[in-house]
């Protein structure tokens, strides 16, 4: 089944206007969907509000969006889960997101384990993943905590409920599908941003996926990422995002931070992240498969805070602000005699220097005085003066 989305154009610029990015604006897109998705495969203005919504916000000179990453922390416990979306509004993040597993669409049962399993994956998801339904719950609980709810799918089918049963503003795509095309292009039909983590990636890779984004005409997120229980701090790169801002201008650059603490994830807002996640935990005691790269909801409070002033002090002029004029005062020197001399002497080096305050000529002037006669007495450590002279 195939529609045209008439009445909206994702691709805006920070002022909210046409041309996103370097690719020109279309003003029909087609859309590929799925007939048990969204009745009949209709999309309305209403749906795709909030994804709208996120688009302005990112393109905007907010502070960069903080995705609490709840993960499967709640261990299939709602009430859990309700408490990290309580905590994480207390917090200030932007969103909370939690991850839909239909484990036998996403994985054979014998997948090989990783350091920071104590379990197979594919049993630890059977026991604790969340239904739809669940979901569903969760995501109401956080409409009305005022916080927005985003979640990944792991697989088509995973996505495919999600889209029918929640209007999720936005899909986080995984790093383990990070080249997964057929899935990202399915996904991509329901006309909402993408978020995807580059964990486990080259740059060739993602200039494939990069190019391949931008040809489904989706507005979409980047992440820099380490797909590591915790990474090393060597291995976090973040030196790379400035290099995703040029290289891939038609998407946002973003950072997910497995790193333990804040501090990480802190210098990815100051070089230009637009969006960042942390993994949390309700409890540091809790074990699990994210528990090592997780923080508590204190730390992500702060984190937040940290993005918010870092907003604060992202501008990019510079200029002489009305709080630094009465220090500008006292703190710049001023020439000044360092000893007394009569009419008619000559100025010479050694008789002058700068001190402050900064009220009288300014230090850098001094090789205009040498060899100029004083036309009256001056007394040592007074201000030199433009009437000393003829």
């Amino acid at each position: 089944m195939w529609l045209e989305r008439t009445d909206l154009n994702f691709k805006l610029d920070k002022n909210g206007s046409h041309n996103r990015g370097s690719g020109a604006a279309i003003p029909h897109m087609q859309l590929w969907a799925d007939p048990s998705v969204n009745s009949g495969g209709r999309y309305t203005r209403e749906m795709l509000t909030k994804a709208l919504d996120l688009v302005a916000r990112l393109n905007g000179p907010a502070p960069s969006f903080v995705i609490a990453e709840g993960a499967d922390a709640h261990y299939g416990d709602m009430d859990r889960a309700m408490a990290m979306i309580t905590a994480a509004q207390h917090a200030g993040a932007d969103a909370i997101k939690f991850q839909h597993h239909l484990p036998d669409e996403e994985m054979l049962p014998d997948i090989p384990m990783s350091s920071n399993m104590a379990v197979p994956l594919y049993e630890f998801l059977k026991q604790n993943a969340l239904t739809i339904d669940q979901h569903r719950q969760l995501f109401e609980y956080a409409t009305e905590c005022g916080i927005t709810y985003l979640c990944t799918p792991f697989s088509w089918v995973a996505a495919k409920e999600l889209e029918a049963a929640i209007n999720l503003p936005a899909y986080k795509i995984g790093s383990g599908e990070f080249t997964d095309t057929p899935t990202l292009e399915r996904i991509a039909s329901f006309g909402k941003p993408m978020i995807l983590s580059t964990g486990m990636s080259n740059v060739e890779e993602i200039d494939f996926v990069y190019e391949f984004m931008c040809n489904l005409d989706i507005p979409f997120a980047l992440m820099n990422c380490t797909s590591a229980y915790p990474p090393s701090a060597t291995d976090i790169a973040l030196g790379f995002i400035p290099r995703m801002i040029e290289r891939y201008p038609r998407a946002w650059i973003g950072h997910s931070d497995h790193m333990p603490g804040t501090v990480t994830a802190v210098g990815a807002i100051a070089l230009g992240a637009k969006l960042v996640e942390k993994h949390v935990t309700i409890d540091p005691n809790l074990t699990g498969p994210d528990a090592d790269v997780s923080i508590t909801f204190d730390e992500l409070k702060h984190l937040v805070e940290a993005a918010d002033i870092l907003n604060d002090a992202s501008g990019a002029e510079k200029v002489i602000h009305d709080s630094e004029i009465s220090i500008r005062s006292w703190a710049r020197r001023s020439l000044v005699y360092l000893r007394s001399l009569e009419a008619g002497s000559v100025v010479t080096e050694g008789d002058i220097w700068g001190k402050r305050p900064g009220t009288g000529v300014p230090s850098f002037k001094i090789a205009e005085f040498y060899g100029r006669s004083l036309t009256r007495s001056v007394s040592k450590n007074s201000l030199l003066s433009e009437l000393d002279f003829s």
